[in-house]
């Protein structure tokens, strides 16, 4: 098991297809390809839980007041955004995996923290389908729709008597909802929108910093 463990790391870390894989460790492609999903699987099945947990109301506070004081935007609980991790177009699937950067892609989904830290992720969806989309038809959406993540209630903003709900941001492609931001539509903005467009892209930023850093740490190849 542990020369498996080799074999992944390398793989994950370096982006080193199977074909080299196999040679560098005197294996075929097909045994290679099954000791990556087996150790894959097992990482995933012990990991998961321990590092993306539904957060507590406490970790949720915590965070709402990273996010004010990192990046100035009070009583927000994360940022979301989707990536599209490139592939080869599945069997039988037709174009439901042809985004609009043409070429075939499933959709990684992330809630980020002020630390460029995954609190959720959702895994697999279409690359054509739009972020909103995707959003709707997730564990999280589910989770926040019910009020089973834990959101605390309305606080009062700091220095003001104004009550605002705690929120998730997204861009455009998201809807507007109690519970996700999104920014004002870019045409004929007011300067209070411009200013708020910009606070709030502060804070969106993070997943996307989020998504930077794991593709630069984890360089899988798509074709491998």
């Amino acid at each position: 098991m542990r020369f498996h463990c080799v074999y992944n790391c390398r793989f994950l870390s370096t982006g080193a297809s199977y074909a080299v894989l196999a040679d560098s460790f005197r294996l075929g492609i097909s045994a290679v390809h099954y000791i990556i999903k087996e150790v894959c699987e097992a990482i995933w099945k012990t990991m998961a839980l321990l590092h993306t947990p539904v957060p507590t109301t406490e970790m949720l506070r915590a965070t709402s007041n990273e996010f004010y004081l990192m990046w100035n935007f009070p009583n927000c609980v994360g940022s979301t955004d989707g990536k599209h991790i490139r592939l080869k177009c599945p069997s039988n699937s037709g174009r439901m995996y042809y985004d609009y950067q043409h070429y075939y892609s499933s959709v990684l989904q992330g809630l980020a923290d002020a630390r460029y830290r995954f609190i959720a992720i959702e895994v697999g969806a279409y690359g054509k389908q739009s972020g909103g989309v995707i959003f709707r038809h997730s564990l999280l959406y589910q989770l926040l729709s019910s009020k089973n993540f834990n959101m605390t209630n309305a606080r009062k903003l700091q220095l003001s008597d104004v009550e605002l709900p705690f929120l998730i941001l997204g861009d455009e492609a998201y809807p507007l909802l109690s519970y996700l931001m999104r920014p004002y539509p870019r045409r004929h903005l007011t300067e209070s929108w411009r200013l708020f467009n910009y606070r709030l892209s502060r804070g969106r930023r993070v997943v996307e910093s989020a998504f930077g850093i794991l593709a630069g740490k984890w360089r899988i190849p798509f074709d491998a």
